[in-house]
């Protein structure tokens, strides 16, 4: 086993022991809980906090309860997310949905139970680190995860067929919202240059986008066996989705420049701090995933995204 399937068990360790089910729990809810934890995704985001953090100085087991926080964070959305009166999905991670299993209220309990947990998480991540601005941390939690961001963007994405408001205005409050808590707020508390900040919250901007895109592709071209969740929601619900607005196409060409201007954010992000050459494996994951997802569906753009 190799330094980064190490990192990953022991996210994937923590994930699930980081919300503690009592003995006292009802069945319901923690057989809920526990289908949650033990299914955490690829845990891509933790894994970015927890080496952005380490690289700015963060105490090791403060930047992991950071990573933990958000990634709940993350789990809990994609709770709310698919319940009938939102997506109404019906498979997530290539398995039923927890409200297909547990019913709407026992998804609803176990999100907001993830929720509360990682606030507190978050909560203590700050607290044990000294040299910060807690009340700017905090704030900056509050304004992406509420009704400035990805509450925000929910709605948008709810009422896209009444409003026709702009795609990006949706991505930019439910995708890039937590996109910035990620490579942002572990910065924060290592105590990250002005100029740092700056960089990181244009990369999360291009790179969230470019998720987004990567997500509508998905959406419009995959089946579930392919995605691992339920397809054609976007057209079925009326829902923004880049694919469907400007064409698969067009499409590719939005998401290839998102990715060149993220790489000359990311350039001049390493010049400063050349220890977050690590994000260049999340880029080049997200530069594989959209090659391969595109490259049957039109003729690849000059210069490629890889």
């Amino acid at each position: 086993m190799g330094p980064d399937d190490l990192q990953t068990s022991r996210l994937s360790r923590a994930f699930r022991d980081f919300l503690p089910l009592p003995a006292k729990l009802e069945p319901h809810l923690k057989e809920a809980l526990g289908r949650v934890l033990d299914n955490p995704g690829s845990l891509i985001r933790p894994e970015i906090v927890l080496q952005i953090g380490l690289d700015y100085g963060v105490l090791e087991n403060t930047v992991l309860d950071l990573a933990i926080g958000l990634e709940y964070f993350h789990t809990a959305s994609l709770l709310f997310d698919d319940l009938p009166a939102m997506d109404d999905a019906v498979e997530r991670r290539g398995m039923p949905c927890v409200h297909v299993e547990f019913g709407d209220a026992g998804a609803i309990l176990a999100a907001l139970a993830l929720v509360n947990r990682a606030y507190a998480l978050v909560w203590r991540a700050v607290a044990n680190t000294n040299h910060i601005d807690h009340a700017r941390a905090l704030t900056y939690l509050e304004q992406h995860l509420g009704v400035d961001g990805l509450l925000n963007g929910q709605s948008l994405d709810l009422h896209f067929a009444s409003r026709k408001t702009d795609c990006k205005a949706a991505a930019i409050g439910k995708t890039v919202s937590l996109i910035r808590l990620t490579l942002v707020l572990p910065a924060m508390l290592g105590g990250a240059s002005v100029l740092e900040l700056q960089l990181l919250e244009r990369i999360s901007l291009f790179w969230g986008l470019s998720y987004q895109i990567v997500d509508d592709l998905k959406d419009v071209l995959q089946s579930s066996s392919e995605s691992g969740k339920t397809p054609s929601r976007d057209l079925f619900l009326g829902r923004p989705n880049f694919a469907l607005a400007v064409g698969i196409k067009g499409a590719v060409e939005r998401l290839q420049r998102l990715i060149t201007l993220g790489d000359r954010m990311l350039d001049r992000l390493t010049l400063l701090r050349p220890g977050l050459t690590c994000l260049r494996h999340l880029r080049s994951e997200l530069g594989e995933e959209a090659v391969e997802l595109t490259q049957f569906a039109c003729e690849p753009v000059a210069g490629g995204v890889a």
